[in-house]
């Protein structure tokens, strides 16, 4: 698949190994930096949303998406593991699930851009109550992040993991580095973590911000 994200914000907080270990699939161990496991929060929205080779289809293209993840190896590749993933598309939901066998939510959700680059955006899942409502935008230049930087293990990471029926299964995927920039935000409402049962610490997020990336998608196959 093909696909442009726009407007991404990372929300990273910091959770202890002991809290995520049983939260987590036990065929994937966890990623730590320099100790410290991480969850992070990532509003967006989506565009030209299409298979390769074939045109984006009219109303099924270009939605908005929200997902709660963390880090994970799995034969010493780094990749993703989403707790959950908003999707304001429910065809999108449905075949991601059937097909991908990850775990997509149907919300209601309203992204808008206003004075530039600040993001007005809100989620409310439309079964198992979960909202996120937030003010953000990028306050510093563009900067591509060194290896061995917190923000490169954030979000460098070219594949996502998912465990079906006790396999574990990897989603390849492709992009330049991230164009990162640091940002701020005014997070008003943010429950989407807690159906995994992940408690966020009442700290203030790590946050940075990029405005767009084009993205290749491979098809799902055994990380075995």
């Amino acid at each position: 698949m093909q696909q442009t994200w726009h407007d991404l914000l990372f929300a990273h907080w910091p959770v202890s190994f002991e809290q995520l270990r049983p939260l987590v699939p036990a065929q994937l161990s966890l990623d730590t930096f320099d100790g410290q496991c991480w969850i992070g929060v990532v509003p967006f929205w989506m565009s030209g949303v299409r298979s390769r080779g074939l045109p984006p289809v009219p109303g099924l293209s270009r939605f908005p998406e929200l997902n709660v993840r963390t880090y994970v190896t799995h034969d010493e590749k780094p990749g993703v593991y989403f707790f959950s993933l908003d999707a304001a598309n429910l065809p999108a939901v449905w075949g991601a699930r059937a097909f991908y066998h990850l775990p997509y939510f149907w919300a209601a959700m309203k992204v808008i851009r206003q004075n530039g680059p600040t993001i007005i955006y809100r989620s409310s899942r439309r079964k198992n109550p979960a909202e996120f409502h937030a003010v953000y935008s990028p306050n510093h230049p563009i900067q591509l992040r060194e290896k061995g930087s917190l923000e490169h293990w954030f979000t460098e990471r070219y594949c996502l993991y998912t465990v079906h029926q006790q396999r574990v299964f990897r989603c390849d995927i492709h992009h330049l580095p991230w164009p990162l920039q640091d940002a701020e935000a005014e997070i008003l409402k943010n429950t989407v973590a807690s159906p995994a049962g992940i408690i966020l610490p009442a700290t203030k997020p790590q946050l940075q911000f990029a405005e767009r990336l084009d993205v290749l998608i491979w098809p799902l196959r055994s990380a075995d």
